[in-house]
């Protein structure tokens, strides 16, 4: 035997024994999809797990069908805790030593800005189901192949029909904004201020309060002082159950507008469900948005009593079937092919609408304003707020 066929046998041999840790999982007879989400970290993990559970629940429909090019689809789940290094930990794990072929996550917009190189560099596609920050889709888009997409509420579109429904609602133009002070709130507040100038508004009250505050009556007075019968809050969950407590101590309760974590536990867990029916919050999806809708909630909340952020669960779980299109159309999981196939994606019906040509080389996100709705707590669930003023608006009202 040559020496020459000596060492190409070993090399041979070599390659064979550590293939399977060079080889993406989904080249090997399975497709890894990675789950990198907060599900224990505090305020954004009644998403995370909501999100977790559509999912899990679109991967065992995918399986039932056959999985994704003949292949089973694997989902391999990680907690972030709502922290940036255990997220960029976890993308580390799930692309280099999972070998996911894709990404589903994050819940905290936080955290997908610190890791977003990762796949990127990698060419690993990522469909962010919660996090809201307009800037996640955007920092790729000027490369000549984004890897980062969305399914979920962008904050400006969020805040642009809650300034549609406000102008619409207002006697006369009688809006205040109360936000916290943290950059959430603050970024709200700007927001809010550059839409309702859109509309030719000027609020005629602007208060804060520090992100730990539990009383926000002096701010209240004020504002009702002020004559405001629409009140937009920046501000999250917690805080606006306490921000419900204390406009009942001054007995003061114009309409009250919220972005969409609202329909999260600490609201009635704060302020009690008499309260928390008097806040009015976005959402992409309710129960009653249509029947596929109906039946995903039916089917989780037998399983998941507890579940909250049922919009979480529909992005969820239309992320991953989006993605499974994308596979399909490419005919191949790999990240390239897939990145090119959401961006020319024949229509899919989801659970929150049917996707039309969801994303483009200039757009990643496949919702909008115009997908959003408002919704409400009553009788212990969120349910779509079906109102003259909600059937009266329309894309033309949407100025962002």
């Amino acid at each position: 035997m040559s020496a020459w066929f000596t060492k190409r046998a070993c090399a041979v041999a070599f390659a064979v024994c550590i293939g399977s840790a060079l080889v993406p999982a989904w080249a090997q007879g399975e497709i890894k999809i990675g789950y990198n989400a907060d599900q224990s970290g505090g305020g954004t993990a009644e998403f995370g797990i909501s999100g977790r559970h559509g999912f899990e629940a679109a991967i065992q429909d995918l399986n039932a069908q056959g999985g994704v090019l003949g292949r089973r689809v694997v989902a391999v789940v990680r907690d972030d805790q709502g922290a940036p290094p255990k997220s960029i930990q976890n993308m580390n794990e799930l692309i280099d030593s999972e070998g996911v072929a894709a990404v589903i996550g994050p819940t905290n917009s936080g955290n997908a800005m610190a890791w977003l190189h990762i796949p990127q560099q990698k060419q690993i596609p990522v469909i962010s189901h919660v996090a809201t920050g307009s800037a996640i889709t955007q920092r790729y888009a000027g490369e000549a192949k984004n890897f980062i997409f969305r399914v979920s509420l962008i904050d400006r579109d969020q805040l642009a029909l809650l300034a549609a429904y406000a102008v619409k609602a207002t006697k006369g133009g009688k809006i205040a904004i109360i936000a916290d002070t943290s950059g959430y709130g603050q970024g709200v507040l700007k927001d809010v201020l550059e839409i309702l100038d859109l509309h030719g508004v000027k609020p005629i009250a602007v208060e804060k309060f520090g992100p730990r505050d539990t009383d926000m009556t002096s701010q209240l007075l004020k504002i009702r002082d002020a004559g405001a019968d629409t009140l937009i809050a920046g501000s999250l969950s917690d805080a606006n159950g306490h921000l419900l407590k204390s406009m009942e101590k001054i007995d003061y309760f114009p309409i009250l507008l919220g972005t969409w974590g609202n329909g999260n536990s600490p609201v009635p867990n704060i302020a009690g469900m008499k309260l928390a029916e008097r806040i009015y919050f976005i959402a992409s999806a309710t129960p009653t948005t249509n029947e596929k809708a109906s039946a995903l909630y039916k089917r989780l909340i037998a399983i998941h009593p507890a579940m909250t952020s049922f919009d979480a669960a529909a992005q969820g779980y239309d992320a991953v079937m989006l993605l499974a299109a994308a596979m399909k159309q490419a005919n191949a999981p790999s990240g390239e092919a897939v990145q090119q196939a959401l961006e020319n994606l024949n229509p899919v019906d989801g659970v929150i609408k049917r996707y039309d040509k969801p994303f483009s080389k200039q757009n990643h996100e496949a919702l909008r304003a115009a997908d959003l709705t408002l919704a409400r707590w009553r009788d212990g669930k969120v349910g779509r707020l079906e109102d003259d003023i909600m059937k009266s608006l329309t894309a033309a009202d949407l100025k962002r």
